[in-house]
């Protein structure tokens, strides 16, 4: 095992603002919970509100994250040694699987205590990392309710657990042209995906190409290739401040809900852009804004527990504010504040004493040492 841990500052920063992103649109999904008016970001032609843009894209910027981080830390083990699939899949098991199941079953038990129908079919796709399936399901035109309630957001976790499945094979066995590999497959997956929403746009497929984003986890291992290797014309352009002032203002009109160039390759913009921050980050000198800081870095490290805990905590909320008569602008900050700070505060807790445990184990079953926190690796 390296001595020193690999860290890229600035990330959790960028994990920060996804699933804080994330946990903002589904508190305005539940508005109505709290007798207050979820079109506070507008509404929908169909009449249904409109949400908050970066929820959907911060999924998106979680996605190129994995595919940068988790190749990166792919080829440096190669490097060092042959790749060993075990150890990479028992890692994931414990950084994923522990907080996964333990909130999968509390949710269900929540479920069954209030009485709410589920579909117990559905059920086997949470429990076996396919929970993306009720998903495309619900969201294709006339869908069917068949996400589990609370659990909605796990679809992304499946995404990615999919992804695993093949790519550290891919890594490992490919002795050259990994990159030329990306790059086709990142072609031909939008080449499919163009052809399906042209042709074929309510069909499962176009909805599955559209939520199953491994393109976009591609773009991000791309990224990661070009980076491990030095690549001195791509660190160049996305580390320019040019580059990094273009990105933060796609950003920022994200956050306005003010961002949409053509709907079917938009989280592909966003995974470049993303790959723009990243590197912007991590090359120190040309920051725009620096994410590598105490507070960014904290809500980063405790992301995975943001973003799987905050549904359930929102109907908590619920239950204890819905009932508060006050000033309806003081109500809609007491919602976001409140379910916010306690979905961080839930969220450390599960880190300090429940994640915590499973991650020293994981470090066993490390060859390449990482840091997800600028603490661990200064200490």
């Amino acid at each position: 095992m390296s001595s020193k841990p690999i860290y890229f500052p600035g990330l959790n920063g960028l994990r920060a603002i996804a699933a804080l992103s994330v946990v903002i649109f589904h508190i305005t999904m539940a508005l109505d919970m709290f007798g207050l008016d979820p079109h506070l970001f507008g509404t929908l032609p169909d009449g249904s509100p409109k949400g908050f843009a970066m929820a959907g894209y911060g999924v998106t910027i979680f996605f190129t994250l994995s595919g940068f981080l988790i190749t990166y830390l792919l080829l440096a083990e190669k490097k060092q040694q042959q790749i060993s699939i075990r150890n990479f899949y028992v890692r994931r098991i414990l950084r994923i699987w522990p907080l996964y199941y333990l909130w999968l079953i509390i949710t269900l038990l929540v479920i069954w205590y209030l009485g709410l129908p589920f579909n117990g079919i559905m059920l086997l796709a949470y429990l076996f990392f396919a929970a993306n399936i009720p998903f495309i399901l619900e969201n294709m035109p006339h869908g069917a309710d068949t996400t589990l309630p609370f659990l909605r957001h796990y679809w992304s976790l499946g995404v990615e657990e999919q992804f695993y499945l093949f790519w550290p094979w891919i890594v490992k066995k490919t002795k050259k042209n990994l990159q030329a590999f990306v790059i086709v497959f990142i072609m031909v997956f939008l080449a499919l995906k163009l052809f399906f929403h042209l042709f074929y746009m309510h069909s499962f497929i176009a909805a599955g190409m559209k939520v199953t984003r491994f393109d976009c986890m591609l773009i991000g291992a791309l990224a990661a290739i070009y980076y491990f290797n030095g690549h001195a014309l791509f660190i160049k352009i996305c580390a320019s401040k040019l580059a990094q002032a273009l990105a933060w203002l796609m950003v920022l009109l994200l956050l306005l809900n003010a961002f949409h160039v053509a709907s079917v390759i938009d989280d592909e913009i966003v995974s470049v852009i993303s790959v723009v921050l990243i590197v912007g980050q991590t090359t120190v000198k040309n920051r725009l804004i620096n994410l590598d800081n105490a507070v960014c870095d904290f809500l980063g490290k405790i992301s995975y527990g943001i973003y799987v805990t905050h549904a359930l905590i929102i109907l908590f909320a619920a239950k204890l504010l819905k009932e508060i008569d006050m000033a309806p602008a003081l109500k809609y900050a007491l919602v976001y504040i409140s379910i916010t700070a306690l979905t961080i505060l839930i969220s450390w807790l599960s880190y300090e004493y429940f994640e915590k445990y499973f991650l020293k184990l994981k470090s066993k079953f490390t060859a390449v040492a990482s840091s997800n926190t600028r603490t661990a690796e200064a200490s």
